[in-house]
């Protein structure tokens, strides 16, 4: 299996690790692009495979093509290959806000494209992608595909009216968790702890917290319950986050992510 990427950042790197790592394809197998030198250097070094300054020269042989860059630059990109582009390959975006119809705009009705949005945890191997593909992925293209993504990342195909969901659902969210573990960590320091062990404690709160939801199977709501006993110290937690509003505010953060990821 081919691959090239075109791109060379975090969630490049990440990918490019998890299937190196995973055995999803060799180190040989693969190419990378990028304008920056430092960033084509790093990969280099990292990974150990060849890279480009040259998108359309990047892409050449591959059997996927990753599109790893800001959606803003897709225009250049999509002009620097749109003419190397093969009906063969198969391109896989991880572009926020690209639509598979934006997609074939750029580079051609006739080309497959696997559209997907993973997260930032795939950085250390706990991921969540979400991927749909546009009718022209054979099946066998796309379990190829959804392979790759599982290397580095748990892999679920949604339709694609939900991409827009898991944008904020997944992509962005990791940002509202560290915000909360932050929180978290400013109280316990504010009442005498030392920050390094106040983090500690409550990002392992954070994980642990979160595997209990997928272990168990129970919903959140009874495991809230399971901690909160009669007149206890939680429940007043509890009482204090309601009153702040806690909920309504993450619903309105998911709900305004949503809908800037539409409207990109």
């Amino acid at each position: 299996m081919k691959i090239s990427s075109i791109g060379c950042g975090n969630m490049a790197s990440a990918i490019i690790g998890g299937i190196i790592k995973n055995g999803a394809a060799a180190a040989s197998e693969i190419k990378a692009a990028d304008k920056f030198e430092t960033a084509r250097k790093k990969a280099g070094d990292s990974f150990g495979i060849e890279t480009f300054e040259d998108n359309a020269e990047c892409i050449k042989g591959a059997d996927i093509v990753l599109l790893a860059v800001k959606p803003n630059v897709f225009p250049v990109v999509a002009a620097d290959i749109r003419d190397s582009l093969t009906s063969d390959q198969v391109v896989l975006s991880i572009m926020a806000g690209k639509s598979i119809a934006d997609l074939e705009a750029g580079l051609g009705s006739d080309k497959k494209i696997v559209r997907a949005m993973p997260n930032t945890p795939a950085l250390v191997g706990a991921g969540i992608t979400g991927y749909c593909p546009n009718s022209r992925v054979s099946d066998e293209e796309l379990q190829s595909v959804r392979n790759i993504i599982a290397s580095f990342s748990e892999a679920e195909q949604v339709p694609e009216s939900l991409m827009a969901v898991v944008t904020s659902l997944s992509g962005s969210s990791p940002a509202y968790v560290y915000m909360f573990i932050e929180a978290m960590a400013d109280a316990a320091v504010a009442d005498g702890m030392p920050r390094a062990q106040a983090y500690h404690f409550a990002a392992q709160t954070v994980l642990g917290s979160a595997k209990m939801v997928l272990e168990t199977g129970k919903h959140p709501g009874e495991l809230k319950d399971m901690v909160t006993s009669p007149a206890g110290t939680t429940i007043e937690g509890v009482v204090a986050l309601e009153k702040y509003g806690m909920r309504s505010a993450v619903i309105e953060a998911v709900r305004a992510c949503t809908d800037k990821a539409r409207n990109m």
